[in-house]
C-alpha cells in the first residue's frame, strides 16, 4: 500500500468472455472509491492443475505470475459463479496455487467474495465454497458477501451493471474491503 492507496486484485471464476462475474469485477473497478484501484487477473485458464510434483520442480511461469499478482495486491476480490452448488474448478485451482509453497500468500490477506448467476440464488453455493476455502487458508475474509441473483436483469446487453441498488452494494463492498486492507496494514505496523 503506497500513500494509503489500496490495490485490490480481482479474480473471476469463469473463463467465458461474456461472463457475468467478469462484468461484476469490471463494475467493481468502476465503482471503487478514490484511492482504491481494482485490477483483474484474467489468466486463470493458463494455470495447470495443482500438482505437488510441478511445484517441487519449480512453479510454471503462469503460477509465478499469479503468485506475484497476489503478493503485490493489498486485498483480493473474488467473483465466483456457481457450478453444482460449488465454485468453478479453475477458481479453486488458482486458490490452491496461491495458498501453497513456502510463502503462504493468502494467510492474512484481506478478501471479499461476491458472485452472480442467472438464477435466484445469485451464486450462493459458489460463494460459500470460496469463503470456506479462503478461511481455511488463513485469509482475513470479510463476513459480508454479495450474491447477485437474476444476472440478465441487472446487466444490460453489453454486460454493464445497470441496477442502481446492486451498483451501490458492489461499491460498498469494495470500500469495505479497502478499509479492511488499510486496517490490516495498520495492525501489522
Amino acid at each position: 500500500m503506497v500513500d494509503n492507496n489500496v490495490v485490490i486484485l480481482g479474480f473471476a471464476g469463469s473463463l467465458r468472455r461474456g461472463s457475468y462475474n467478469r462484468a461484476l469485477l469490471r463494475a467493481a473497478a468502476q465503482l471503487a472509491p478514490a484511492g482504491v484501484t481494482v485490477r483483474s487477473f484474467d489468466d486463470l485458464g493458463s494455470l495447470p492443475f495443482y500438482d505437488g510434483d510441478l511445484e517441487a520442480a519449480g512453479n510454471p511461469a503462469s503460477v509465478d505470475d499469479l503468485r506475484r499478482a497476489v503478493d503485490e495486491a493489498d486485498a483480493l476480490l473474488i467473483a465466483t459463479p456457481e457450478y453444482n452448488d460449488g465454485t468453478s474448478a479453475v477458481l479453486k485451482n488458482a486458490l490452491d496455487w496461491a495458498s501453497r509453497g513456502p510463502v503462504r500468500l493468502l494467510a492474512g490477506k484481506p478478501i471479499a467474495v461476491l458472485g452472480t448467476s442467472p438464477g435466484r440464488n445469485g451464486a450462493r453455493g459458489g460463494i460459500e465454497a470460496v469463503v470456506r476455502t479462503v478461511r481455511r487458508t488463513g485469509s482475513n475474509v470479510l463476513d459480508r458477501t454479495l450474491a447477485v441473483p437474476f444476472a440478465p436483469q441487472v446487466f444490460d446487453e453489453d454486460l454493464v451493471l445497470t441496477d442502481p441498488a446492486v451498483r451501490a452494494e458492489v461499491g460498498s463492498l469494495v470500500a469495505e474491503l479497502a478499509d479492511l486492507a488499510r486496517a490490516s496494514v495498520d495492525l501489522a505496523a
